[in-house]
């Protein structure tokens, strides 16, 4: 299998903060998203993100890994675990039909079965935990996981918060209760205030100064929002009732503007912003 550079996926150096590491995924996640982008290959490229992005978050991978990568690996080198390599330890396998497809070999062969969607159990057998996507926690459903050579269905809830469990009745190991703690994946384009949903909306600087009806993604699908006219970086916009669903309340989704000016390639390009800049000084 090839040496994977899991940095050089990313863009960053590999002295780069959690805080570096996290925006870059961010960016190339919401960049290669198999439902956004018309990239050729943009799944593969969205699956490599989110393969690095599990490696370098966590603080115990990302030190394995760089170990390994001081031994001088070069990206595309043929690469084999050193023996006696197994950081990963004993994990019980969770299909998920939200994630993005699985792990490389590469990733496989250093951290076995511990990626998204998989959840370590506990030594009494008894109790697991489960990294659901936002979009599952949100709608809820039926989700196939797999423990061991055991395939179980299990009803999510919509709403279900991290740290809640659900019973799975007489289905552990040893015959008692199995108890599945929730928590949520990471996710490329939304975070979470409470029951709020947070989401960056890139504009350009037209649609920004004239306004603009513009397709926004959401936990539920697609919809259309009003950017008005005069709206700069930082504008927060509200789309009600759009965020997680709780006890007696739905949260909104709270929509935040950033205006990105687009690279002048061409002579025309170059030409209309100068004409912009010469109309601004006399303004």
């Amino acid at each position: 299998m090839e040496f994977k550079d899991y940095y050089q996926i990313l863009g960053v150096e590999a002295s780069a903060s959690d805080a570096e590491i996290k925006t870059a995924y961010r960016r190339l996640a919401r960049k290669y998203h198999p439902d956004v982008s018309k990239e050729k290959g943009a799944e593969d490229r969205f699956k490599a993100v989110n393969e690095a992005y599990e490696v370098l978050k966590d603080k115990e991978k990302r030190a394995q890994y760089d170990q390994l990568k001081a031994g001088g690996f070069r990206p595309g080198e043929d690469f084999r675990p050193p023996p006696g390599f197994n950081p990963g330890g004993f994990h019980y396998d969770f299909s998920d039909a939200g994630d993005a497809g699985g792990f490389s070999d590469f990733f496989e062969s250093l951290f076995g079965a511990s990626r998204r969607g998989q959840a370590r159990q506990a030594p009494s057998g008894s109790r697991v935990s489960l990294a659901i996507p936002l979009e599952r926690a949100y709608a809820g459903g039926k989700q196939k996981i797999r423990i061991g050579n055991r395939t179980l269905e299990v009803m999510i809830p919509a709403g279900i918060r991290p740290g809640q469990s659900i019973r799975l009745a007489g289905q552990s190991e040893r015959g008692g209760d199995l108890m599945i703690e929730i928590a949520y994946q990471e996710h490329p384009e939304f975070e979470l205030d409470g029951l709020n949903v947070l989401y960056t909306l890139t504009v350009m600087p037209w649609q920004a100064a004239l306004g603009a009806t513009i397709e926004v993604p959401t936990l539920a699908g697609k919809v259309s929002l009003k950017v008005p006219e005069g709206s700069d970086t930082g504008k927060r916009l509200r789309l009600k009732g759009r965020g997680m669903p709780g006890k007696n309340q739905k949260g909104d989704q709270l929509v935040d503007i950033e205006v990105s000016a687009p690279v002048a390639v061409t002579e025309e390009q170059k030409a209309l912003y100068a004409r912009m800049a010469e109309l601004y000084r006399e303004n």
